[in-house]
């Protein structure tokens, strides 16, 4: 059998089995309560009802990086448990599948989406588990590069609130789809577990969120989301272990509790290691920003703002070759087609490294010519000014020492604190751009 033939194979058994596991979900479903499900489409009832409803927003997001290495089997006949936490709240729920470096077609045969009892804890909030389904089937088979947004479920999700998204894949896949610096862990079981509530069978942690690219709410507490891309700063690497402390979790809760603040969910697409352009020195970490913008960011669901934190690895990773001037012209990029969208840019200078490994004199030259530009409102509609915030005022090419990690680069906890108060957050405001 030729190794073609052999995948053409696998997939049809795939096939069969969600088939059939679709048969068996429309024949047993009563024992796992009322239905939850509803329509994703138009309301029959009209606009005012819909309206009434609210709108759909994001409320987490994580960009996938990469396949994760081992797993060319993908997790056929396990369940993954992952916990992802909410930054605005609604009254439905429903999620986006990601098989984007998948070599072969992912199946999914059952799914569900509960509320975490505790944080980071895989056990669900009683009567909170809610079987997912896709296009009226509790399974699907996600192409390899493709992905899958799931039907709507009823659900009354609270805002900074932990979620467990479960999948079950019944055959092998390839690699998996991942986000590896997930700073939160989640859970991993054998069998079927996605409509066992109870946490003891998830038996193996994981520092990844595995599959999972987005999950959306249908909401009245906020307008729409800021999406945030980003390279580690944003994935918040150094940030502490399951506290939800990256800059961006504090910026969702200024957004959701300061008086006159925008009401906006945020989408962390940050991934560690990424650059704003392809090419340099080491092999860059996921797809470049530029090729991965559109993707990540302006197909987002409900987004009204954009933020760029991009260009430091491209310093890093490049230091014969990086260039301050293709730089800015792939910064101008991503602002003219957020700009085509209606959306408005705020873009974030590039905070000091001095003390880091990768640091050189004229590294830091470069940083301070594109900062010089961001600053001059030549760039984007708005700035952040992070190098401003974080630098020691008497040594400004280093990080202030209460905002460094200890490795020069990366903000502690308190940093990124300081990252997510340094936002006006009148600028996340969605309004006509500007002209640059």
């Amino acid at each position: 059998m030729t190794k073609r033939h052999g995948y053409a194979l696998l997939a049809t058994l795939a096939t069969v089995v969600v088939l059939v596991s679709t048969v068996i979900y429309l024949t047993f479903s009563g024992g796992a309560g009322q239905d939850t499900t509803i329509s994703a489409g138009p309301s029959p009832q009209g606009s005012a009802d819909r309206a009434a409803a609210g709108s759909w927003v994001g409320t987490w997001a994580a960009a996938p990086a990469g396949a994760e290495p081992r797993t060319g089997a993908g997790f056929a006949g396990r369940t993954l448990r992952n916990v992802v936490h909410t930054s605005v709240g609604g009254t439905s729920a429903r999620i986006t599948l990601s098989n984007l470096f998948g070599t072969r077609p992912l199946a999914i045969s059952h799914a569900s989406i509960a509320l975490a009892s505790a944080p980071s804890n895989p056990t669900a909030l009683p009567d909170s588990l809610r079987r997912l389904t896709f296009g009226g089937r509790p399974g699907a088979l996600i192409p390899a590069g493709g992905q899958l947004v799931s039907d709507a479920v009823r659900l009354d999700v609270p805002a900074d609130a932990d979620l467990l998204v479960s999948t079950y894949s019944p055959t092998p896949s390839g690699p998996a789809t991942y986000h590896p610096h997930a700073r939160q862990i989640s859970y991993v079981a054998n069998g079927d577990q996605t409509q066992n509530p109870r946490g003891d069978t998830y038996t193996e942690q994981s520092p990844y969120w595995r599959y999972l690219a987005a999950v959306d709410v249908l909401t009245r507490e906020a307008s729409g989301s800021v999406v945030v891309i980003g390279d580690s700063l944003t994935d918040g690497v150094t940030s502490t272990l399951g506290a939800n402390a990256r800059w961006t979790d504090v910026l969702a809760d200024r957004l959701r509790e300061e008086a006159g603040a925008p009401r906006l969910g945020v989408l962390n697409e940050g991934i560690s290691g990424n650059q704003l352009i392809p090419g340099g020195q080491f092999k860059a970490a996921g797809p470049s920003g530029v090729s991965r913008f559109e993707r990540d960011v302006l197909s987002r669901t409900g987004v009204k703002s954009v933020v760029v934190v991009l260009g430091v690895n491209d310093l890093l990773r490049n230091p014969r070759y990086a260039d301050a001037g293709r730089l800015l012209d792939a910064m101008r990029e991503l602002t003219r087609q957020a700009h085509a969208r209606g959306l408005r840019v705020t873009g974030a200078t590039l905070m000091p490294f001095n003390g880091h490994r990768g640091y050189r004199p004229h590294l830091d030259q470069l940083r301070r010519t594109i900062n010089a530009e961001i600053r001059g409102g030549r760039v984007f509609d708005s700035v952040v000014d992070f190098d401003r915030a974080l630098r020691d005022p008497y040594a400004p090419d280093r990080l202030r020492e209460p905002y460094d990690s200890g490795d020069h680069l990366h903000p502690s906890d308190a940093g990124y604190r300081k990252m997510a108060e340094s936002f006006n957050l009148s600028h996340l405001r969605g309004s006509a751009p500007a002209e640059l």
